[in-house]
């Protein structure tokens, strides 16, 4: 075993696929965990449940359909983060401080950015689509 990475963390000792199967499930406990813990990314799922199927059904190429799937994970993405960035500052105190308050403004400032990415993708690439579609079943 690696001196260089048990020095660091006790949890770094596992090698091969059990590290694999850890850390899958650690993910998968982060997910329901943030979904538990964090009602802005059960928003956010609730949208990515009616965007990601929409994706795969507006008329579009694989590129526009790749980057329409992509900014929904990416926001996604940033919010599970961000969350992480709020519980590690919650956890130090509940205390008010300016690092903190600018550590979890920053976080929140990536999510906004990120919903006008998904907002502005969407917008660019998949409404027109859709409203060509729509005026096409209304003929």
């Amino acid at each position: 075993m690696d001196t260089s990475e048990t020095s660091e963390s006790p949890h770094k000792g596992r090698r091969g696929l059990r590290r694999l199967v850890n850390a899958l499930f650690y993910s998968l406990s982060g997910l329901r965990l943030a979904y538990l813990h964090e009602s802005a990314f059960r928003q956010e799922i609730a949208l990515a449940v009616v965007l990601l199927p929409l994706a795969l059904l507006v008329p579009v190429g694989a590129v526009e359909r790749v980057l329409l799937i992509a900014s929904v994970l990416l926001m996604l993405i940033v919010e599970l983060l961000n969350s992480s960035v709020e519980a590690a500052v919650d956890r130090i105190g509940f205390d008010t401080h300016r690092l903190s308050k600018r550590a979890k403004d920053l976080g929140s400032a990536a999510v906004l950015l990120t919903l006008v990415l998904v907002a502005t993708t969407w917008l660019l690439l998949a409404v027109p689509p859709l409203v060509r579609l729509a005026v096409a079943l209304r003929a």
